[in-house]
């Protein structure tokens, strides 16, 4: 990826740095999109300092309001029990110019700007994101929801910085819950399945190692072969169903164990659990 017209220049400050503002941090850096020069992270921790400092050449500052000062962008990446006091601290500091983007879960935009303008009469501009795990290997998604005084090109300063770790979905925020029932708590059965996989091929015979190996690779491949051909995944898998074979008496199986009902409850108990906690 070339270096982003909307983000040359631009300087971009991680108030947090954890897993997922490295794997943020990653992605921009390994797409070239933006100077490692232009980032900043604010981390109280100081093994972690020095290791995102030797790792990725980046600059960690003291305390959060340097980091609000220097930065064009703030992505607010705390734990959202700590949310209020980290933009209270800096909300003098942040103002209609800065983009200020959270990945904090179960946390409103309207929570996010009455902790920023703190009973004053000011203008922001918020971004409220949904990332998941995969983010990790640049292969995660994204939801991305906008406040009101989000422009155009913020938004797609936004998109860009979440495209360096995967892909990105724009939803109102009212859906939040529900990509967070689907594809933030998604991995989680992904894994699942995963391992009952590889179980089954161990069962029937298979070595861990070859099982594991197996399994991987055909969730893997059968993922990327939706995504590539663009055809549902209903039609594929008719397509590997011959009459009377092995596939459909494993899809029997499956139908009388429920899959299908089974992961649409899990993503709908996800998702009224994520509504429960942003209360």
């Amino acid at each position: 990826m070339e270096k982003s017209p909307v983000l040359k220049n631009k300087k971009i400050g991680f108030i947090g740095g954890g897993n997922m503002a490295e794997a943020i941090i990653k992605g921009l850096l390994s797409s070239s999109i933006i100077k490692a020069s232009n980032i900043f992270v604010s981390e109280p921790n100081k093994r972690r300092q020095t290791f995102l400092t030797s790792e990725y050449k980046i600059k960690v500052l003291k305390n959060n309001l340097d980091l609000s000062k220097k930065s064009d962008v703030l992505i607010v990446a705390v734990k959202p029990q700590i949310m209020w006091e980290v933009l209270s601290d800096i909300a003098d500091h942040v103002d209609s110019k800065k983009l200020v983007v959270s990945v904090a879960a179960g946390y409103p935009i309207s929570q996010i700007e009455k902790a920023l303008k703190k009973g004053k009469k000011k203008k922001l501009c918020v971004v409220r994101t949904m990332p998941n795990t995969p983010s990790v290997v640049l292969e995660g998604v994204t939801a991305i929801t906008a406040g009101k005084g989000v422009s155009k090109p913020d938004l797609k300063i936004s998109h860009e910085i979440f495209q360096a770790v995967g892909r990105t979905v724009e939803v109102p925020e009212e859906q939040i819950d529900a990509v967070t029932g689907l594809s933030g708590s998604g991995p989680a059965y992904i894994f699942m399945i995963i391992e009952a996989l590889s179980d089954a091929g161990v069962k029937m015979g298979l070595s861990r190692d070859v099982a594991n190996e197996l399994t991987i690779q055909t969730v893997l491949g059968s993922a990327l072969l939706v995504r590539e051909t663009g055809t549902s995944p209903g039609e594929l898998k008719n397509r590997v169903t011959s009459p009377g074979g092995t596939t459909i008496a494993g899809l029997h199986a499956l139908e009388k164990g429920s899959l299908r009902a089974t992961l649409m409850n899990a993503v709908e108990k996800a998702t009224l659990r994520s509504k429960e906690l942003a209360e």
